[in-house]
């Protein structure tokens, strides 16, 4: 492949896999296969150096415009409910101080379109509880590192550092802990790498008590790290009192609760919206919009090939692509669907680049991390048209 390609694949599958993902086990990285597939790709892929570099500054600026539209929101109860966020959250986002500029969120994912001429399209922003930490500030160094490639991604652990260490969360939870191995692998990493004594434990296994958090050990939790998507909240047995557990004072939840306008597809819609009214944002931001967002809109009114998803979609779940004549062409059926209890948004088609690696023809999406505010970190999925539960990670790193 030339090196003016914008993604280059680079090595072999080796043969000794089992070896090898007994490695990963021992760095903290134990689902490399799930179910018997390989969820890990034993190869690389070389993102080209201007392209990254580009890529950096426009997730650096992309996160200065969804915080200001986030901003824009809190309060207004009219947006709320045009962006999805339950009504049970209302008060509490209200009620509660959001963090410092840039930092509604201290640990996010922004997912990127990037075609084969090296066009940077975003898809979404995962600032809530955004999954591939161990792929990314683990695996991807340690595999960059066999390829001779540049990581980025080395930085990461400082970043969590950083932000837990303004945190200071006591407890960090995900749902099944100690059996799901993703999520729980997650948590632990994150609290691994942010150097405090930190308690993990089940979300199953929390309960409040006349306002306070506690463990299934009568623990009580004040400051606590959740891998737990807050718009469940408005689902969940017992999401009102986690709620009013905020309310009182009692619980500091990170990410904070803010980070849920930041998590809603609909923000991307909120923000277009305002971009072609020329409102809130300035000629600089309009351009950084222009240029590197999609336009997404609250109904499907495109001429073109476009697709919808849930407002709190995750992992691919919920999401059906059009063709031209507005025809389904292809829809998700491995992740969980939430369009019933939240509402759609339509956005115009991207094209992924495709990468030929061992195991097949596959689109790459690729993924960066924000950690306390910092673009630091990429993760590479592999998968079909619509990037969901079912698709490979892979490592990315930067052509020297």
């Amino acid at each position: 492949m030339s090196k003016d390609a914008v993604f280059e694949v680079v090595g072999k599958p080796q043969q000794d896999r089992a070896e090898r993902v007994k490695e990963l086990s021992g760095l903290g990285f134990s689902w490399a296969d799930l179910d018997d597939d390989p969820y890990w790709i034993d190869q690389a892929v070389a993102m080209r150096g201007d392209v990254y570099a580009e890529l950096e500054q426009a997730s650096a600026k992309l996160w200065r415009i969804f915080d200001r539209a986030a901003r824009f929101v809190i309060g207004r109860h009219d947006l709320y409910a045009m962006i999805g966020i339950p009504e049970l959250l209302w008060a509490t986002l209200d009620m509660l101080e959001p963090g410092a500029e840039g930092l509604l969120s201290r640990y996010a994912r922004f997912d990127f379109a990037i075609s084969a001429e090296g066009d940077i399209k975003l898809l979404e922003l995962n600032a809530d509880t955004p999954t591939g930490y161990v792929e990314a500030a683990v695996v991807t160094p340690w595999q960059c590192g066999q390829y001779g490639l540049h990581s980025p991604n080395e930085a990461m652990m400082e970043h969590v550092a950083a932000a837990w260490g303004e945190e200071r969360p006591d407890t960090a939870a995900c749902v099944s802990y100690g059996t799901h191995l993703e999520d729980s692998g997650t948590i632990e990493m994150l609290a691994r790498h942010s150097g405090l004594p930190v308690t993990c434990t089940d979300c199953l296994e929390l309960w409040v008590d006349e306002g306070v958090l506690k463990d299934g050990d009568d623990r009580i939790i004040r400051r606590m790290f959740a891998l737990y998507p807050k718009e469940w909240m408005a689902i969940d047995d017992g999401g009102d009192a986690l709620a009013y557990a905020m309310e009182s004072g009692n619980l500091e939840l990170f990410n904070p609760i803010h980070a849920i306008i930041l998590q809603s597809k609909g923000l991307q819609a909120l923000i277009w919206g305002l971009y072609e009214l020329e409102l809130l944002f300035d000629a600089e931001e309009r351009a950084v919009i222009g240029r590197y967002m999609l336009p997404t809109y609250n109904k499907a009114v495109f001429d073109g090939s476009f697709v919808s998803k849930s407002m709190f979609g995750r992992e691919g779940g919920s999401v059906i692509i059009y063709n031209d004549e507005g025809k389904q062409v292809e829809k998700d059926e491995a992740g969980f669907d939430t369009s019933r209890f939240f509402p759609l948004v339509y956005q115009q088609r991207a094209e992924l680049a495709k990468i030929t690696l061992e195991a097949g023809e596959f689109h790459l999406l690729t993924g960066m991390f924000v950690i306390n505010g910092v673009p630091c970190g990429l993760l590479g999925r592999a998968g079909g048209l619509i990037t969901g539960n079912a698709s490979h990670f892979v490592a990315i790193g930067v052509r020297k």
